[in-house]
C-alpha cells in the first residue's frame, strides 16, 4: 500500500488490552485533537455519551415526523439529491433512496487512505451524528462505533472528493460496510462488507429515512487530515527548535538574536515562543560560551532569523488548530435537524472551504520549517560556510563522502514540498450540472498536507545527523579552553 510508510499505527496491537483503556466519550461537543490521535493512532476505544443518545433520539423523532407525517418536500428525505432535488420520492421508497445514495456515491478511485485517516474519519462521523443535528438512529451510530472499536477498517479510495457537499465519495465507501456492502479490512484481510461485519459478530443495518445522507454529508476526511497532521506538526515545531539550537552550537553562532528584548519589540506570539525555546535550549552551553567574545558580527539568516521563521510557522499552525478544533465538533449535514425549532433546513455547513484553507496553510507552515532547516544543513557541510568544520563533516574526505548526500536528500524533499504547497483550495470546478457551482477541493489539500508532513520526517533525519556531528569537534575545542 503506497501509504504504508506514512502510517503511524503500531503493529501487533492487542485489542483486549485496548479495551482496558478509557474510552473517548462522544457527545458532539468536546472532541479534541488529542482524542482523535488516541483513537485513530493509539487505538483507544470510543463510546456514545448519555447526552449523545438523548440528542440522537430527539433528532430522529423529528426526522420520522418529516418522513411519515408531512407532505412538503424535505431535501434528502422525500427528494432526490443534487440537481435532482426537485424530484419527489414516494414514502414507500424512502429506505431504498438512502441505500441507492450510498451505492451511487461510492465511486472513488486510487490508492486507499492511510488506515489512521480512515479510523479518524469513522470517529469524527460518529461524533457528528452524536451531536444530534443529523437524524440518524442510535443503532446506526452504535454500529459505526462498534466497527471502529472492533478493528473493521473500510476500504476507502483516496481520490474523488471535491470537498463539497463534504467528502461524499469517501464517506459513502466508509458507510457501505454498515449495510453489508463495499469492502473492509479485518486483521489484515480484505473482505466484503458483509464478511467483515460477520468477522466481528455484527449484523448489517437497513437504512431508514435520511440515514444514508447523514452518513455521507460532512467534512470528516478533511478534518481527519487536519487533526492528525497537526498532532505531528506539534512535534515537528519542537524538533525544529532543537535542530536550530544544535546548528547554532555547531556553527558557533550567537545567542544574542534570541534575547527577549528583541522579540518584545515585534511581539508576534509564535516568534516570542520560538526565540524563548531556542534560548532555553542554549542555556549553559559551553560551546556557545567558548566563542562569546569572537569577532563575528552577525550570523546567517537561517540562524539569526530562526525565531521569525519558526514563529511564523507556529502562528500559522495556531490558526489551523483553531479551525480544525471547531470542525471536529461541527454539524456539517444538509439538511440540519434543528430540534428546538422543529425544522429541517438546507444549508451550506458541509462546504469544506474553511478546512481546505487550513490544510493548505498547514502544508506551507511545515514546508517552511523544512526549508530553513535544509539551509542550515548546507552551512554545516559546506567548508566555505561552516567556520572551520571539515568538508561534509568527515575527517577523511575523498575516501569518505561524509554528509554530502544527506544534504542532497534534504534538498530534494524540500523542493518537492514547494510544489505540494501550491494551494488546492483556490481551485473550484462546478459539479452536479451547476447546482453545486463552487467547491473547496479540500480533499486535495489534505492529501498534499499529509505528504508534506511525511516528507518532513526524512528531511529532519538528514538535518539532525550533520547537526550532531560537529559536537565532537567543538567539544574537543571547548575542553582545551576549559569550558567542557
Amino acid at each position: 500500500m503506497p501509504w504504508q510508510g506514512l502510517s503511524t499505527t503500531r503493529p501487533g496491537l492487542d485489542w483486549p488490552q485496548m479495551a482496558l483503556s478509557t474510552a473517548v466519550q462522544l457527545s458532539g461537543e468536546d472532541l479534541t485533537i488529542d482524542d482523535v490521535w488516541a483513537v485513530a493512532v493509539e487505538r483507544a476505544p470510543a463510546g456514545l455519551s448519555d447526552s449523545a443518545r438523548d440528542q440522537i433520539g430527539r433528532a430522529r423523532a423529528l426526522v420520522e415526523r418529516a418522513a411519515h407525517g408531512m407532505s412538503e418536500h424535505t431535501y434528502g428525505i422525500n427528494t432526490g439529491f443534487g440537481r435532482f432535488v426537485s424530484r419527489s420520492i414516494p414514502e414507500e421508497l424512502t429506505a431504498e433512496l438512502q441505500l441507492r445514495l450510498l451505492r451511487s456515491h461510492a465511486c472513488g478511485v486510487g490508492d486507499p487512505y492511510p488506515p489512521e485517516i480512515v479510523r479518524a474519519a469513522m470517529l469524527l462521523r460518529a461524533n457528528a451524528l452524536a451531536k444530534g443535528y443529523s437524524g440518524a438512529r442510535t443503532e446506526t451510530v452504535e454500529l459505526l462505533v462498534e466497527c471502529l472499536n472492533g478493528g473493521l477498517l473500510p476500504h476507502v479510495p483516496s481520490r474523488g472528493s471535491v470537498g463539497a457537499s463534504g467528502d461524499l465519495a469517501p464517506l459513502a465507501h466508509l458507510a457501505l460496510p454498515l449495510v453489508g456492502e463495499g469492502e473492509a479490512w479485518v486483521e489484515g484481510t480484505r473482505l466484503s462488507g458483509a464478511e467483515a461485519l460477520a468477522a466481528l459478530g455484527l449484523e448489517p443495518i437497513s437504512l431508514e429515512a435520511k440515514e444514508g445522507l447523514s452518513l455521507i454529508n460532512g467534512t470528516q476526511f478533511m478534518a481527519s487530515f487536519g487533526a492528525l497532521a497537526l498532532a505531528r506538526a506539534r512535534r515537528l515545531v519542537k524538533t525544529a527548535d532543537i535542530a536550530c539550537a544544535l546548528s547554532l552550537e555547531a556553527l558557533q553562532g550567537s545567542r544574542g538574536s534570541f534575547l527577549p528584548q528583541i522579540h518584545a519589540a515585534r511581539p508576534l506570539p509564535g516568534q516570542i515562543d520560538a526565540a524563548a525555546n531556542i534560548l532555553r535550549l542554549l542555556e549553559g552551553s559551553a560551546i556557545i560560551e567558548s566563542h562569546r567574545w569572537c569577532d563575528k558580527v552577525q550570523d546567517a539568516y537561517s540562524l539569526r532569523c530562526a525565531p521569525q521563521v519558526h514563529g511564523a510557522s507556529r502562528d500559522l499552525l495556531a490558526y489551523v488548530e483553531a479551525t480544525v478544533s471547531v470542525e471536529l465538533n461541527a454539524a456539517t449535514d444538509n439538511p440540519l435537524v434543528l430540534v428546538d425549532d422543529e425544522l429541517l433546513l438546507s444549508n451550506g455547513n458541509f462546504h469544506g472551504q474553511p478546512v481546505a484553507f487550513a490544510l493548505d496553510a498547514l502544508a506551507m507552515a511545515v514546508s517552511e520549517l523544512a526549508n530553513i532547516s535544509e539551509r542550515r544543513v548546507e552551512r554545516l557541510v559546506n567548508p566555505s560556510l561552516s567556520d572551520g568544520l571539515p568538508a561534509f563533516l568527515t575527517v577523511d574526505g575523498g575516501l569518505n563522502s561524509g554528509f554530502m548526500i544527506p544534504q542532497y536528500v534534504a534538498a530534494a524533499l524540500v523542493s518537492e514540498n514547494k510544489s505540494l504547497c501550491h494551494p488546492a483550495s483556490v481551485d473550484s470546478i462546478p459539479t452536479s450540472a451547476g447546482q453545486e457551482d463552487h467547491v473547496s477541493m479540500g480533499n486535495a489539500s489534505g492529501l498534499k498536507a499529509w505528504q508534506v508532513i511525511a516528507k518532513r520526517n526524512p528531511c529532519w533525519l538528514s538535518s539532525s545527523w550533520p547537526e550532531r556531528k560537529p559536537w565532537s569537534f567543538w567539544r574537543r575545542s571547548s575542553r582545551a579552553s576549559g569550558y567542557a
